[in-house]
């Protein structure tokens, strides 16, 4: 439960430091950019994360196609001194209450926990696992449920994630 409650909380963090894409360009701490991925840095504390939008999105209900209205929605690589990297994931929406987010990486199929607005794995090995994946991977297709009922599928672009994710990982040893 410990665990729990540290990865929600530092999965929060990069989250809140994020700020989204459009503030993140106006952002200081920019530190580059590989291909759909963007790559920051904080000082206190130090860590460093890749962060990319979806390319596409496809919200759907009762299997039929409806427009929804989302905040921000990012796939996240997070990494702090001394650590492994941490994949995390917010939809824009509350997630349903007790379901998962899936993560299917070329037919590579990854379970997230929810809690409010965001999902990450249960277990840095999942964690590493699911790097790994992407790293190799050319797209993510993310799909959740919101707490409306609205299942929806996210579509990420994985060109610039091994870049980028080596420069976050440089950048916070």
């Amino acid at each position: 439960m410990n665990n729990f409650t540290l990865r929600g909380m530092a999965a929060m963090a990069i989250v809140v430091a994020g700020l989204g894409m459009a503030g993140a360009q106006e952002s200081t701490n920019v530190v580059g950019t590989e291909g759909d991925w963007t790559v920051f840095a904080a000082d206190n504390p130090k860590e460093c994360w890749a962060v990319s939008p979806p390319k596409s999105t496809l919200n759907s209900k009762d299997g039929k196609e409806v427009e929804v209205t989302r905040g921000d929605i990012r796939l996240y690589v997070a990494y702090r001194p001394g650590q492994n990297g941490e994949v995390s994931f917010t939809g824009g929406y509350p997630f349903a209450p007790d379901s998962t987010v899936e993560v299917d990486v070329g037919g590579q199929k990854f379970n997230l926990f929810t809690e409010g607005e965001s999902a990450w794995t249960g277990s840095p090995s999942e964690d590493q696992k699911l790097i790994g994946a992407l790293r190799a991977g050319t797209t993510a297709v993310i799909t959740g449920r919101s707490s409306r009922g609205t299942t929806t599928k996210d579509s990420f672009s994985l060109s610039g994630i091994t870049a980028a994710t080596n420069t976050a990982q440089s950048r916070c040893q």
